[in-house]
């Protein structure tokens, strides 16, 4: 399949993502990156210095769980937005067998995937089983939180409790961390995987060498940019 325009000039660009999934994407990766800095600031009096980006400790504290509602809410929409493509298939048992040619750079001997890879497709389901986590652990830890389940649920917790809900939530925002540490490394190792998110486009080059059944799929229609 060529990759090029007639004259050779210039290379053919594929539809990836729409405009609201961008926007989505971009909504959830902002409030997270804030969520870090002020999570990492409440979590140690080293950190605690980081506060001053949110102009002291008295907003950032109550920022900080604000900001998970947000993030909550956005992943929300990415979850049902993206759901349809990471529903694991017998390709991704064979593309992690062969990941060593991901990681030699030679994925010419990897079998054809869709959307998303298997690496992709865990970041997916790994981060949607820790964000509920770190929802309903945060709400445990927040205030107003504990008061809603009060109110609402006749559930008070036990100083027990919130010291468990405490571990657990740093022990989730450790490891979603630690995997938004990893998308990013490979969205910039991949090159040309970053103007799928900021241009919605990328070149059918890079479709077709990561994404080949994908490609074939789009090209002929059947699949629309999320």
């Amino acid at each position: 399949m060529s990759v090029e325009n007639r004259d050779g000039a210039s290379p053919v660009h594929v539809r990836r993502y729409s405009g609201w999934a961008r926007i989505n994407h971009w909504v959830t990766a902002i409030t997270f990156v804030l969520l870090l800095i002020s999570g990492l600031a409440l979590f140690h009096p080293v950190l605690f210095g980081l506060s001053m980006l949110f102009g002291g400790g008295g907003n950032m504290r109550w920022l900080h769980p604000w900001l998970g509602v947000v993030l909550a809410f956005s992943f929300f929409g990415l979850f049902f937005r993206f759901l349809p493509a990471n529903f694991p298939e017998k390709v991704d048992w064979e593309w992690v067998k062969k990941i060593k040619y991901v990681l030699a750079g030679h994925e010419e001997y990897l079998p054809e995937v869709g959307k998303y890879n298997a690496g992709q497709k865990m970041v997916f389901w790994s981060m949607s089983g820790l964000i509920p986590i770190l929802l309903i652990t945060g709400i445990g830890l927040w205030d107003q939180g504990r008061e809603f389940f009060e109110h609402m649920l006749n559930f008070k917790a036990t100083m027990d409790q919130q010291r468990w809900a405490a571990l657990i939530h740093a022990a989730a925002a450790v490891a979603a961390i630690l995997i938004w540490i990893t998308h990013v490394y490979a969205g910039f190792w991949i090159r040309g995987t970053i103007s799928a998110m900021t241009q919605g486009e990328v070149t059918g080059g890079w479709a077709w060498r990561h994404h080949r059944r994908w490609l074939r799929e789009a090209v002929s229609g059947r699949k629309d940019p999320t």
